[in-house]
């Protein structure tokens, strides 16, 4: 199992690491966290983002009106 700790707090990483090395724990430490200018061009490319793959359930608004199709609900005897 693999799990992603993000900090820049140089406290909580040491105290992490010490937590890590007690329950006998395998720490591999990467680099730093993208820099403000980094993070705003990665965040942009996130946002710009486009699949080259087709969606899993087809073409979406054809999926929403199957999906959404006029039906009787439970209490449509109210009226």
């Amino acid at each position: 199992m693999e799990l992603i700790l993000t900090t820049n707090n140089k406290s909580s990483i040491a105290k992490i690491i010490a937590l890590a090395s007690e329950l006998n724990i395998a720490v591999e430490q990467r680099g730093k966290i993208a820099e403000n200018k980094n993070r705003e061009e990665l965040i942009k490319r996130i946002l710009d983002f486009k699949s080259s793959e087709s969606l899993s359930f087809g073409e979406p608004a054809e999926w929403e009106r199957n999906e959404r199709e006029d039906r009787d609900l439970p209490f449509s005897e109210l009226k």
